[in-house]
Order: structure tokens, then sequence, then C-alpha cells
């Protein structure tokens, strides 16, 4: 598996009472990382999970586990994060006004830094912090549940963000969540994105997780893997 280009399985939607399960699952069927969502209640209507189940994925996957924090004020939290095993920490830009310390905060802790965007977000709030960000973000849909209709405007969006990352000459792996499978998966890609968030597609397919990545996998172009 490639550093890009990859698939990020969100366990949001897998089944926690078979969780090591269903990580090593998508593992063996070619995930690259592990996506964990962590919502308070506050900045997205939902609850999720904390550094518990952090550690706990933790324990059976090398896999980096990319951590998305819906969370108000998560530079408060972050080192709790980082210590239960957090590789990518990924704060939204409407929660952190002081966002250029948070980023660097991250960075201080040993994990890629990542900033999120709202669909209801400009590209351009980012255009001070682009330079030292890791992974950008794109939500594809409204964030705090699993199953949404991917919002068809994403793409443009994460065109213009491409287009941002280079006129700043900067590299950030973009990221885009909300929405993704075998249809919605190729546009994105198109348009930019690398690495494809995706929970429903992979945990809730029909012939089960395995088959949920590689029809994901199946959808990228060929050329890539040469």
């Amino acid at each position: 598996m490639p550093d890009h280009n990859l698939i990020s399985a969100s366990i949001l939607s897998a089944d926690f009472g078979h969780l090591a399960d269903e990580v090593l699952a998508a593992q063996e069927a070619g995930a690259g990382w592990i996506h964990i969502d962590v919502m308070d209640g506050h900045f997205v209507p939902n609850l999720s999970m904390g550094p518990v189940i952090i550690k706990a994925v933790r324990s059976v996957t090398q896999l980096p586990i990319d951590v998305h924090l819906m969370i108000e004020k998560p530079e408060l939290s972050l080192p709790a994060y980082a210590q239960a095993g957090g590789d990518h920490l990924i704060v939204h830009i409407e929660a952190c006004p002081q966002i250029h310390r948070t980023l660097q905060q991250i960075k201080n802790l040993g994990c890629k830094a990542g900033v999120a965007l709202n669909p209801g977000t400009p590209v351009e709030f980012l255009s001070e912090i682009l330079p030292l960000a890791d992974i950008v973000l794109v939500m594809s849909v409204n964030p705090g549940y699993a199953g949404q209709k991917f919002i068809e405007t994403t793409p443009a969006k994460l065109s213009r963000l491409r287009a941002a990352c280079e006129k700043q000459d900067c590299h950030p792996i973009i990221e885009v969540d909300g929405g993704i499978n075998a249809q919605t998966l190729p546009p994105s890609y198109e348009a930019g994105a690398c690495a494809f968030v995706a929970a429903s597609a992979i945990f809730k397919h029909p012939q089960g997780t395995r088959a949920g990545v590689k029809a994901l996998l199946d959808s990228l172009p060929e050329e890539i893997w040469s």
C-alpha cells in the first residue's frame, strides 16, 4: 500500500462486539489507516469514542491510527489521545481559534498534525496555516453520524484545496470523509484527495468488511499501483 491513495477505515460503523476482528479484517483487506471519530456531543450532535478505544485499537494493529477530534477545545486533551496511540491528530479549524498553536502542539507530541474543514467552511480559511498541516481533512457530510449522503459540491472544494496547496508549494495529505463509497471515491480522487475515510461502505458492506475495503480499492485507477 503506498503512503498516499489509501483507505482510512472508520470504525464508527464497526461491530464493537468484535472490534478487534473488524480492525484486523480491514487491515488484511488493504486498509492503510484506521480512523477513529471522537465526538463530544457539543461540537457535533453525537457522542463517541475516546482514548480507551484508541488504546484498544492500538493493541491489535500497527497501522497508523487516524484520530478525528470533533470536539470543543481539543488542545486540552491532545496529550491523552497521543499517549493512547493516535498517530494523526486532526482538529477542526472551527473549534480552534488558536489553530497555529494547536497544530504545533500536535507536532510537539510526535504526531502528524491535521486540520479539518466542515462543509460550510471555505478552503480560504486555511491559507495562513496550510504549510504547517500534515493532513487536511475535508468533510463531505456534516459531521456527527455515519451513513450520510456525500455532498456533491465536495470535489470542487477538493480542487480548490489542491490549487491552494500548489500555490503555496506545500504538500499535505488531502483526506476526504463522509459518504465515501465506490461511486464517490473516484471523483474525489480526481479532484485531489489521496486518503479516503469510509465507515458504512466498509463495515456495513453486504459481503463483509474485507469486501468493503476491496470495493473501495478497486474503484481507484489501476495505474496508481504500478
